[in-house]
C-alpha cells in the first residue's frame, strides 16, 4: 500500500494579494483599534475622495474615471500605510485609527509628488526645479497606479542620485564653488567629486580651470610618473557622515585612472577632452579668458624664442621660408647657408602653405594677418623664381634672396 503522506505535507501558504489598506483595517478591526465610528468615517470619507480625484485626474462623470480613482485612492493610502510603518500591520492601523482616510491618501500622494521632483540625472542642470508642478500631472497620475516595489526602486535611484550631487555641491564649496556655478558648467556631478578630490590631493584651494587642471596634471606626472602608488587621495575630515560612502566610490575612481592619467606619453588635452573614456569625466571651470592670456604667453615665448627679437620683413621673410622648406626655422642665413637652402628648394620643392600654419600657430594673433599678406605677396612674386629650372635660376633665386631676405654677406 502507498504510504499516506501526513496532511501538513500538502500545506501551502497562501498568497495574500489584498491592498495593503485593505490588510491594516482588517488587522485593526479584529483587534479591536478601529471601531464602528472610525469605519463610518473611512466609509464617508472614500467617496469624497474619489469624486476629487477623478476631477484631479480627468473628470468625476465618467464611471471609468471613477473606477481608476478608486483604485488610486486604495493605492496612494496603501503606499503610505506601508512606507511609513515598514510593513508592520498594527502600526499601520493605529495610523488609520489616528489619521483620517483623506489625509493617509494625501500623504500618498505627497510621496509620489516628492518622488517625481526629485533629480534623476546627476548632471547639473539637467534636472527640473521649482518641485512638483502641474505639468507632472500626467506622470502623477502613472505613478498612483504602481506598486510599492516600482516606488522603492525609483526612489533608491533618485536617493543616489542626490546624495551624488550633494557631495559634489558640498566639495566645490570647499573649493570657492557654489551650486550656482555648477548649474550653469552642467557637468556631471561624479565629475565634480572626481576633480575635488584630486585637487585637495594636490593641495589647492580653488577650483581649477583648463589651464590650472593641465598644469596640475603636469606636476602630478613629473612627480609620480615612476611611483604611482606614492600618490595618495584622502576623504576630507569634516565630509559629512552620509556623503562618505558616494565620495569613497569616486576615491576609488581617482585611483583606477591614475595610470592614464599620470602617463606622459598621452597630452593632458587629448586624455581629458578627446579620449572617450575620459571625455566628461573631470571637471574644470570654463575660463576663456584664462585660456587665451595662456595660450598668448605661450605663443609669445615661442615666437621670441624663433625670431629672437627680430622682427623686420627680411628676417621673417626669411623664417617663413625656411618653414616653408622644411629646414631649421631662422632668421639669419650665411651664404653657405642661404646656398644650400636654395639647393633643397630646387631638389625636393617647398610647401607656402607650411608657412602660413606656422603663423597661425606662433605668431602674436594682433600681427598674425599682416604677417600672412607679407608671405603671400612675397610667394607672387618668389614662386616662380624658386620653382625656375633655367640655367640661371640659382643665381636669380641667390639674389631674391639677398634682396628680400636676410643673408649675411661674407
Amino acid at each position: 500500500m502507498q504510504e499516506q503522506q501526513p496532511a501538513d505535507a500538502f500545506a501551502v501558504l497562501l498568497y495574500d494579494g489584498r491592498p495593503f489598506f485593505e490588510k491594516a483595517l482588517q488587522y485593526g478591526v479584529q483587534n479591536g483599534m478601529i471601531d464602528a465610528e472610525k469605519l463610518d468615517a473611512i466609509r464617508t470619507d472614500a467617496p469624497k475622495g474619489m469624486v476629487q480625484i477623478a476631477r484631479y485626474f480627468g473628470t468625476e462623470f465618467l464611471r471609468p474615471d471613477l473606477e481608476k480613482a478608486r483604485d488610486r485612492i486604495v493605492n496612494l493610502v496603501s503606499l503610505n500605510l506601508e512606507v511609513t510603518s515598514n510593513g508592520d500591520l498594527r502600526k499601520a492601523a493605529e495610523l488609520l485609527r489616528d489619521h483620517s482616510f483623506m489625509s493617509r491618501s494625501k500623504a500618498g500622494s505627497d510621496m509620489l509628488k516628492a518622488l517625481i521632483a526629485a533629480p534623476q540625472n546627476s548632471h547639473f542642470g539637467m534636472n527640473e526645479h521649482g518641485g512638483f508642478a502641474d505639468a507632472h500631472i500626467p506622470l502623477l497620475a502613472k505613478w498612483s497606479l504602481r506598486s510599492l516595489a516600482d516606488y522603492q526602486a525609483e526612489l533608491a535611484i533618485r536617493k543616489q542620485v542626490g546624495e551624488v550631487m550633494d557631495a559634489a555641491i558640498w566639495l566645490a564649496d570647499k573649493l570657492g564653488v557654489d551650486a550656482d556655478a555648477l548649474e550653469e558648467a552642467g557637468k556631471d556631478a561624479d565629475a565634480v567629486i572626481r576633480t575635488a578630490l584630486l585637487a585637495a590631493a594636490c593641495g589647492k584651494s580653488r577650483m581649477p580651470d583648463w589651464v590650472a587642471f593641465e598644469k596640475m596634471i603636469t606636476a602630478l606626472r613629473k612627480k609620480y610618473g615612476a611611483d604611482q602608488g606614492a600618490f595618495k587621495i584622502t576623504l576630507p575630515r569634516d565630509l559629512p557622515d552620509d556623503l562618505r560612502s558616494t565620495v569613497e566610490a569616486a576615491r576609488k575612481s581617482v585611483l583606477a585612472d591614475l595610470p592614464k592619467m599620470l602617463d606622459a606619453s598621452l597630452a593632458a588635452r587629448r586624455l581629458f577632452d578627446q579620449t572617450p573614456a575620459f571625455m566628461g569625466r573631470y571637471f574644470w571651470l570654463d575660463d576663456g579668458l584664462s585660456e587665451v592670456d595662456h595660450h598668448d604667453r605661450k605663443t609669445s615665448g615661442a615666437w621670441d624664442k624663433a625670431t629672437g627679437g627680430n622682427t623686420d620683413e627680411g628676417s621673417l621673410l626669411t623664417l617663413f621660408l625656411c618653414v616653408a622648406a622644411g629646414a631649421t626655422p631662422k632668421t639669419m642665413l650665411t651664404e653657405k647657408t642661404a646656398l644650400a637652402l636654395v639647393r633643397k628648394i630646387q631638389k625636393a620643392g617647398f610647401k607656402p602653405e607650411l608657412a602660413g600654419q606656422y603663423i597661425r600657430d606662433h605668431a602674436p594673433v594682433q600681427y598674425q594677418d599682416d604677417y600672412a599678406s607679407l608671405w603671400a605677396n612675397f610667394m607672387g612674386e618668389a614662386g616662380q623664381v624658386l620653382h625656375s629650372d633655367s640655367v640661371h635660376a640659382l643665381n636669380d633665386a641667390m639674389a631674391l634672396l639677398r634682396r628680400e631676405g636676410n643673408v649675411k654677406a661674407t
